[in-house]
């Protein structure tokens, strides 16, 4: 086939006790865009690891096929020496240089050791302009959003001189506006004749720019699609996906409200650095017994920054309002207060912030309340044991072990572990930032299954997530936040994506 880029044929990984990928086959043609999807676990970042050199030759057993030579990669820099660069979907960029110094980081323009400076702001410039991004090359990467970066990491590739472009989950942390501008350039490079590989959870995105779509299942090739020929919906994906149809993307709910357990009133937060821009401005919001209650807007809105600042005042500073529990007015000014009080968050970023990917299972999910596991400030271990596995099997943890490390399972597992621990502190509220962001359509499935479970045991969810299908297929009732503010609030039963999008983009203020 003389249209094929890349060939990998018959690839084989193991890890102590796991086959990861399963004689998986796998080819890209030159000039197109060819997604490769499957649920988390199912081998989609180990194949691309094995073929951009993370996982050296020798590792692995197979063959890799890159125009037309074979290539026996010992680490990423000569994957890249051939034009084979991997974007990750935890961006590789320092903050505290500049766009310029980010680009040609371990690729110098420079003589003698001498860097030509001169060479590499014009050569930015240039780049910059390839991919649309109108920034000065002396902008520090600290001073600009998610989607500038995710843009910066392409010209970065570009400046290697790419000639198949890897992108893991690109536009998991991107507003929809991001996204469709980040879509729009992968085009653009397949139109002069860059070939793309696209990793992504989002089937829509999916469905808009791959010429042919490879689904992974337990580590093995299930089949690739062709979306010149075949007739491609985003429920023939899952299918291929879970091995089963998924007739309800959300679980039915009989939703029975209580009264108000949680609300705060008069809430306003400063910027920790900025200290004259509020983040959070006079907002009021409330949740009852048995509510999952929604918070939507764009990334920037403030839904973080204002769940944050609840949770402990984890975030900004001049905080001022006040919260009440069950009509009751509570002090949560510190995090081990709001713990106390029954307030629990899962954060949007669980790597970094919701689990010690280093540690084991168990050690992960009793972290939030230690006394319970405890005889006279002694850890009981055994104790500890029972009710780590029993947290694995009320979320279905899949794992070899609750004594594996964070580190190694897949996004969706690494989800329900952060679930378990806030669940073992025993909350009333659970504020949940985030919570499938970045793991495939059957995790998600079971996650909003754990949400409605804990619903129905009359806990008040608040749930932040940037996906307004998920936010009306999940919530009861919906706020919307824009700039700092609450501008709306609905029953989902009367919501759709285009009253909610309404009240995101339009200065109209609507509270009921």
């Amino acid at each position: 086939m003389p249209d094929v880029i890349l060939e990998m044929r018959n690839i084989t990984k193991t890890f102590p006790g796991v086959k990861a990928l399963d004689n998986v086959t796998f080819s890209v043609r030159q000039g197109e865009i060819h997604a490769l999807v499957g649920e988390n676990g199912a081998g989609k970042s180990t194949l691309m690891k094995v073929l951009s050199g993370v996982y050296p030759h020798g590792s692995y057993s197979g063959d890799i096929y890159f125009q037309g030579k074979e290539c026996r990669f010992r680490d990423i820099t000569e994957s890249e020496e051939v034009g084979l660069v991997i974007i990750h979907q935890e961006l590789a960029l320092i903050p505290f240089l500049s766009i310029a110094e980010n680009l040609f980081l371990g690729n110098e323009r420079a003589k003698n050791g001498v860097i030509n400076w001169n060479e590499s702001i014009s050569k930015t410039i240039e780049l910059l302009d390839r991919v649309g991004l109108h920034e000065s090359p002396n902008t520090l990467i600290t001073n600009m959003g998610v989607g500038k970066q995710q843009l910066v990491e392409i010209a970065k590739a570009l400046a290697k001189k790419v000639k198949l472009l890897i992108l893991d989950e690109p536009t998991a942390s991107l507003n929809e506006s991001d996204s469709e501008k980040l879509l729009g350039l992968l085009l653009q490079l397949k139109e002069n004749g860059i070939s793309s590989i696209l990793i992504s959870h989002k089937l829509g995105e999916v469905n808009k720019v791959a010429d042919s779509i490879t689904i992974l299942r337990d580590g093995a090739t299930i089949e690739t699609l062709d979306c010149q020929k075949d007739t491609i919906t985003e429920d023939r994906i899952i299918r291929g996906m879970v091995g089963r149809d998924l007739t309800h993307r959300f679980p039915p709910r009989d939703s029975k409200i209580g009264d108000t357990i949680f609300e705060v009133r008069n809430w306003n937060v400063y910027h920790p650095l900025h200290e004259n821009r509020k983040v959070s401005d006079d907002i009021n919001f409330n949740v009852r017994k048995g509510e999952v209650v929604g918070i939507a807007g764009l990334m920037g809105a403030g839904r973080t920054e204002l769940a944050m600042s609840i949770f402990g005042q984890a975030y900004g500073t001049r905080i001022s309002g006040k919260a009440y529990k069950s009509g009751k007015e509570i002090d949560i000014s510190t995090i081990d207060k709001a713990i106390e009080n029954g307030i629990a968050y899962a954060t949007e970023d669980r790597k970094a912030f919701g689990l010690i990917l280093i540690e084991e299972i168990k050690n992960n999910i009793t972290l939030t309340n230690l006394k319970a596991i405890s005889d006279g400030g002694v850890i009981n271990e055994p104790k500890e044991m029972t009710v780590t596995s029993e947290y694995r099997d009320k979320l279905n943890i899949k794992c070899s072990s609750i004594l594996q490390l964070a580190l190694n399972l897949s996004g969706g597992n690494q989800q329900k572990v952060v679930l378990s621990k806030w669940l073992f502190a025993g909350p009333d509220i659970l504020i949940l930032d985030e919570p499938t962001r970045g793991i495939d359509v059957g995790a998600k499935y079971e996650i909003y299954t754990i949400i409605n479970r804990l619903a129905s045991e009359g806990k008040g969810i608040v749930m932040i997530s940037s996906e307004l299908p998920e936010i009306l297929g999940v919530c009861d009732r919906i706020y919307v936040m824009r700039e700092g503010r609450m501008v709306g609030e609905l029953p989902a039963s009367e919501a759709s994506q285009e009253i909610v999008m309404k009240y995101i983009m339009t200065q109209q203020e609507v509270m009921e």
